[in-house]
């Protein structure tokens, strides 16, 4: 592990800590959960992007895998690894779905998911010699895993009541603009392979980490699942998260298509308004976190 890293590790321990301490004591108080910790989610951003660009076949897109796994382990009552081969216009390629589950004796079950690869190519850039250069992906792609994996040390800590699994989907940013083939391929694989799985409803994030978060309800979710876009704005009001607008955003084609395809009621967190996405200038310092605490506050209400 990188020194940053190492470092960026030991303040997220203290800072756990301290939080453990906390959450004992409201407990005695009769309290619910622990706020969400918003900077310890922005260290988490910090410490994938420590990697470097983590598209498919590259080695940091290894080790942020055995990183991801590493952590879950600390926290999941159970840790499962889906390793799969996909078809691509750019030919095949291995990919892997990590997924964390909570309370795992539980039948009623909630599915919260994000993608963890970043995009290989930075297509948007202003600079014409920056498009074909992998992107750091801070926003897109870290944002949605720090929210997850700082919500598992809050469930490890204080089990949620209902069942939770955590999926972190590989595969989702390496298509072209123009046709769908090649994005979403991990949660294309998962959707594909669930057997008899059926959480009560989902709700994938991506890109909640910008600094001028504006979340708007967005299109394909509330057209096929608008209950479950009402439980997440309703969590919202309930939190004061006032980043989620009570207006339609622009449709998106994201994880959460595949498996609405596949019967699961789900709803896509994101805010596609973001100024640098697909270009090198995704980087940590264009994340808040105190946009990352409100969509953390928001799934803690969801889940607890």
């Amino acid at each position: 592990m990188p020194l940053r890293q190492e470092r960026a590790t030991g303040r997220r321990r203290l800072r756990r800590t301290l939080a453990v301490g906390m959450a004992a004591v409201l407990a005695g108080c009769g309290s619910g959960p622990t706020d969400f910790d918003g900077a310890a989610a922005y260290e988490l951003v910090e410490e994938q992007c420590a990697f470097g660009p983590r598209p498919p076949g590259t080695p940091a897109h290894d080790a942020m895998l055995r990183w991801l796994v590493a952590e879950l382990q600390r926290s999941a009552d159970q840790v499962a690894v889906q390793r799969f081969t996909a078809s691509s216009s750019a030919g095949e390629v291995v990919l892997t779905n990590v997924i964390a589950s909570f309370r795992v004796e539980m039948r009623e079950r909630v599915l919260l998911g994000a993608h963890w690869d970043t995009r290989p190519v930075a297509e948007k850039d202003p600079d014409p010699a920056n498009r074909s250069t992998p992107i750091l992906g801070a926003n897109d792609g870290a944002s949605g895993v720090a929210v997850l994996l700082e919500l598992a040390r809050m469930m490890a800590e204080r089990p949620p009541s209902v069942g939770v699994d955590l999926v972190f989907f590989d595969g989702e940013d390496g298509g072209d603009e123009g046709g769908y083939s090649d994005w979403c391929l991990g949660s294309a694989h998962y959707a594909a392979h669930m057997g008899d799985y059926a959480p009560g409803y989902g709700v994938i994030i991506d890109m909640v980490g910008d600094r001028d978060l504006t979340i708007r309800r967005e299109p394909n979710s509330w057209s096929t699942n608008r209950e479950v876009v009402e439980r997440v704005w309703d969590a919202a009001r309930r939190v004061g998260a006032n980043a989620f607008r009570d207006e339609l955003g622009v449709a998106m084609y994201d994880d959460h298509v595949p498996l609405i395809l596949a019967g699961i009621p789900v709803a896509l967190v994101i805010d596609p308004e973001y100024e640098y996405w697909h270009t090198l200038a995704d980087t940590p310092d264009k994340c808040s976190p105190e946009s990352l605490a409100q969509v953390g506050r928001v799934l803690v209400e969801l889940v607890y």
